[in-house]
């Protein structure tokens, strides 16, 4: 069983910078991919980022892309996002997520219960 919380969310002027982390409990955390969804108000969940298990692979979305970077320590069972140069239209609750494989689409196994980034114009 694996166990998502994250945390670091929060509000932030626009052009401000954020990192929120997900800690994670549970057997073969450190082998499995993990990834970023959000979802803002009234709209569907988003694909944001992703990592492979060995932290050499990584997949973002166009719009986060050179400003977003994913990264994960597996000694401390945690997933990071660094989110930089942060617009009103990033504002959503940020998902952390783990599964045994990458996908850009919402259906990987495991979910924390999110956290929510408010960036103000």
């Amino acid at each position: 069983q694996v166990q998502l919380v994250e945390s670091g969310g929060g509000l932030v002027q626009a052009g401000g910078s954020l990192r929120v982390s997900c800690t994670a409990s549970g057997r073969a955390f450190s082998t499995y991919p993990k990834g970023w969804f959000r979802q803002a108000p009234g709209k569907e969940r988003e694909f944001v980022a992703a990592i492979s298990w060995s932290g050499g692979r990584t997949m973002y979305a166009d719009s986060v892309k050179g400003r977003f970077t994913i990264s994960r320590d597996n000694a401390k069972n945690t997933l990071y996002l660094q989110m930089n140069s942060l617009k009103p239209e990033d504002t959503a609750v940020y998902y952390c997520v783990a599964d045994r494989a990458i996908s850009t689409t919402p259906d990987w196994d495991y979910w924390g219960k999110g956290t929510l980034v408010t960036v103000s114009s």
